[in-house]
């Protein structure tokens, strides 16, 4: 009987499309299947001969056998799988055990009259029988063992999009606290600004509920941080300046959401802002050896003034790159001169 938590990821995994039994017919999965045949007829062998005298006979008649029985059985699971995925996972899970008693039995029986000299006990009418109890028991173990490896991965992937809900909802508050400071400064100067700066926020924040997860794209970050910095302008005037270098064809590349745009704040708050004459902030994004890679550059005051802010967008977008890339992700920044610059990359490769 499945407890509450398994329940809700089998229907967490019913709702994504996703199902325990692998797609045997990926090369991966049959090269792993034949390797791991060929590993328990290895294994038989040394427990049923001596090491002085290998049975290689054994060997070779228990490889043929068995190997047979994967392939087949392996076969015919891949085709019946997209049947199996639209029904209950006890009725996939007892059909798919059924599926591989009725192939070993059936191809037991075969070899049974057909190529009765590949067994030195061809007469032995429980060979048939006990071929199919070895098959069921070896196949309600792999089919445990699939269901558990599925349960594993729905409950990594889980924690993970919680992980990473909780750093971007760490970023939300701290963005629109900086974008309603920049409103009430225009509100009693420049209330015609003012009016727009609400309007481009009303925007921004529809583009960012309209579709705000892993599957976003650079493009779509790209417009996010150009809404932002079109509030910003009306606070600061010409004291800001950006110089975009997006590479062609990038737009279309994946982006987690809210990755660039805090960067871009960053880059404004803790930085133009500060300077009486302003500054130039200046975004790359380009696409190399199968990565996003984005630089972006900043003047600052010097010294600078120390932001626990600052750090705390840092640390909470290298945090969500982790969590989504792993080590393949990273981001880098340096401090000089009076100039400050981010630099983070990730595989180009859309989140699931």
């Amino acid at each position: 009987m499945q407890d509450a938590g398994e329940q809700q990821l089998a229907a967490q995994a019913q709702a994504s499309g996703a199902f325990f039994i692998p797609d045997l017919c990926a090369p991966r999965a049959l090269l792993f299947l034949v390797l791991l045949a060929e590993l328990m007829v290895l294994m038989y062998t040394l427990a049923v001969s001596s090491l002085p005298r290998f049975d290689w006979t054994v060997l070779a008649t228990g490889s043929v056998l068995v190997q047979w029985l994967v392939l087949a059985s392996a076969v015919a699971l891949c085709l019946l799988r997209g049947w199996f995925s639209r029904h209950s996972l006890w009725l996939a899970a007892a059909g798919s055990l059924l599926l591989v008693v009725m192939v070993t039995g059936l191809s037991s029986e075969l070899i049974l009259r057909f190529y009765p000299a590949l067994l030195a006990d061809a007469d032995d009418r429980w060979w048939v029988l006990r071929n199919t109890l070895v098959a069921a028991l070896v196949t309600g173990i792999a089919l445990r063992y699939f269901y558990l490896q599925q349960q594993l991965t729905l409950r990594e992937r889980s924690e993970l999009q919680a992980r990473i809900d909780s750093l971007q909802a760490r970023i939300r508050p701290h963005f629109l606290f900086n974008t309603l400071n920049s409103i009430a400064s225009l509100i009693a100067s420049h209330p015609e600004r003012a009016e727009a700066a609400v309007e481009d926020l009303a925007e921004l924040f529809r583009a960012s509920l309209r579709h705000s997860g892993p599957g976003d794209t650079v493009a779509e970050e790209v417009r996010r941080c150009e809404l932002y910095l079109g509030i910003e302008r009306l606070r600061l005037g010409d004291r800001l300046q950006v110089e975009w270098q997006v590479a062609e064809g990038v737009g279309a590349l994946p982006m987690p959401s809210l990755i660039l745009q805090p960067l871009v704040e960053n880059a404004v708050y803790h930085g133009i802002s500060l300077l009486p004459g302003g500054g130039v902030v200046r975004v790359a994004v380009a696409a190399e050896n199968g990565e996003v890679q984005v630089v972006i550059e900043n003047p600052r005051p010097e010294p600078p003034a120390a932001s626990r802010g600052e750090r705390m967008a840092l640390t909470n977008i290298e945090q969500r790159l982790l969590a989504l890339y792993g080590e393949a992700a990273s981001l880098h920044q340096w401090a000089e001169s009076g100039r400050f610059r981010v630099a983070l990359r990730y595989p180009a490769e859309a989140l699931v």
